[in-house]
């Protein structure tokens, strides 16, 4: 593990002199930069020493925040709903980021994809297939569905949509337009404590806004690892199912560091070259392999069964989000919906600051938009064909999938599925490929975030740049050899359940971005019409992207 871990002494920066190790120490905010660190090790060594002891904890914890909070985070994640939709109406939503003379760095298109592949693409991937599996199968009393019914296959195909469409889009979009309008409209510091100040002043600055910035990347790192494991647990599967390797902590470890070194290498190269290119080549492949699956599947009963369920995805959003009625204190609702509440919240605030970074040139209602009505409705037009598909096949199979789930576990659901379609194996080997680019783009996108958290004000483009590549390849190191330790001890549920655990400072994060674009909107209108306009990313200098 140790040199796995390990960055080399005399190891450079082309360009500089001053070594690696150097950077990390003089240019990061040590208090934002190590304790999250600090905490990611531990867990690891915590979970090596004794795993039993570790998930036990961990889970635990879990169990505990959200038996008490789980109304806090169902009416929560509601408000976030109800709030964009009032900023999209209201005045606010004519806004440009950045002020009135702002240009936007990136196109449509690649703005699209970049949101979609940097917040839930591996999700989906993952999900889609098996997770109605389970709904299906055993719904909860409070949905009156009998196992392997039509109602309950609406129950099943709902849920995705309530638990993979507008509410977790929402809950990025609050605090990314939070950011947003503060960093480029309000010239507030590149941080999670920059919005922040505007509502609680001194108290979000200096070591109270070092300490909101490190609780906020932990729970980034975390969910990333956490991520990561499920998603190298899914590329070894479909190897050992395509090809002659077997499935194993060695094949694993490759996986891992093909993964990382991909996204390091891209996350270095910058917006405008790395993540541009593999965001358009996975929603491209996002596209392709859904149309394949829609025409060569049930195309009229998986159309049938998405539109029945989008209307009781509709009816039941209100009683559902707020957990009204039988819902109220189920063990299901906190095992299924608030627990991706808060998983969702735990990856929210660091990964707004990209998502805010990004929108600068276009309008805030522009910026709902593509942050929330575009992938929403890609969200659900994929959750459609995989789970309605998977739905449909499992059935006439006679429970091929089910019994997949069973004996070999959440990730081989999607390659029985793919199974039961012609061109079976270049399907599989699409998904492979689709599911290696999906992580490598989200984990690309999101350590743009965590690097310019963790560093000092630069003075120029050059230094930023010199100064983020050793933070990238540290956390991309770090994240990946948590990764590969969970997975080949079988440890990767607790890791998520950490990731979980950020959940619970994600949520006060929202609560109080959400109070600071209603202050926005009643006290500093004017300001940010005008635009303070600080500093241009680099990206800006370095061209425009149309």
């Amino acid at each position: 593990m140790r040199a796995f871990c390990a960055i080399p002494g005399d190891a450079f920066i082309a360009g500089t002199e001053r070594p690696i190790q150097n950077i990390l120490r003089k240019r990061t905010r040590p208090l934002v930069f190590w304790p999250p660190a600090g905490l990611l090790l531990a867990a690891l060594v915590f979970s090596v020493v004794d795993y039993a002891g570790f998930h036990a904890a961990v889970s635990a914890a879990n169990a505990w925040l959200l038996s008490r909070f789980d109304w806090l985070y169902s009416f929560a994640s509601f408000a976030a709903v109800i709030l964009v939709a009032w900023v999209a109406v209201s005045p606010l939503g004519s806004i440009r980021i950045g002020g009135p003379d702002a240009k936007p760095i990136l196109s449509r298109w690649n703005w699209f994809a970049i949101t979609l592949c940097t917040t839930v693409a591996i999700g989906i991937l993952f999900w889609g297939a098996a997770e109605p599996m389970f709904h299906i199968n055993d719904p909860p009393a409070f949905s009156g569905a009998e196992p392997q019914s039509e109602a309950a296959a609406r129950f099943a195909i709902s849920t995705l949509f309530m638990h993979w469409t507008i509410t977790p889009y929402a809950l990025y979009s609050v605090p990314a337009l939070a950011f947003a309008l503060a960093h480029f409209n309000l010239g507030r510091p590149y941080s999670l404590s920059g919005p922040l100040s505007l509502v609680f002043g001194k108290a979000a600055t200096g070591r109270g806004g070092a300490l909101i910035d490190a609780v906020g990347l932990y729970a980034l790192v975390a969910g990333v690892a956490a991520s990561l494991g499920v998603g190298v647990m899914t590329l070894a599967g479909g190897l050992d199912r395509l090809t002659a390797l077997d499935d194993g902590p060695w094949l694993r470890f490759a996986i891992t560091l093909a993964i990382v070194g991909v996204f390091v290498a891209s996350s270095i190269t910058g917006i405008q070259r790395g993540i541009k290119y593999l965001s358009d080549l996975n929603v491209k492949f996002f596209f392709v392999l859904a149309a394949f699956l829609l025409i060569a599947g049930p195309t009229g009963a998986v159309l049938s069964l998405g539109a029945a369920a989008l209307g009781d995805y509709v009816v039941n959003f209100v009683p559902v989000s707020l957990a009204f009625g039988e819902r109220a204190g189920s063990q299901w609702m906190r095992d299924w919906t608030v627990f991706y509440f808060a998983n969702w919240l735990a990856w929210a605030p660091i990964t707004a600051l990209f998502l805010g970074r990004i929108s600068v040139g276009y309008t805030v209602r522009e910026f709902l938009l593509f942050n929330l009505v575009a992938p929403a409705a890609f969200g659900a037009l994929w959750m459609t064909i995989l789970g309605g598909a998977a739905i449909h096949m499992d059935a006439a199979s006679g429970g091929a999938l089910t019994t997949a789930l069973n004996e070999r576990g959440l990730d081989a659901v999607v390659y029985a599925l793919f199974d039961a379609y012609p061109l079976a194996a270049v399907i599989g080997t699409a998904f492979v490929a689709l599911t290696f680019v999906s992580f490598v783009t989200a984990m690309d996108s999101n350590t743009h975030s965590i690097a310019a958290v963790c560093l000092k004000p630069a003075k120029s483009h050059e230094q930023e740049r010199r100064a983020s590549m050793p933070v990238k390849i540290f956390w991309g190191v770090l994240v990946g050899a948590v990764a590969w330790v969970m997975t080949s001890t079988t440890g990767i549920d607790g890791v998520r359940m950490l990731s979980n655990l950020g959940g619970a400072p994600g949520l006060l994060i929202l609560i109080a971005m959400g109070a600071v674009i209603i202050v926005m909107r009643t006290q500093w209108m004017s300001e940010i019409r005008a635009g303070a306009q600080p500093a241009p990313l680099p990206e800006a200098e370095a061209g425009k992207i149309r």
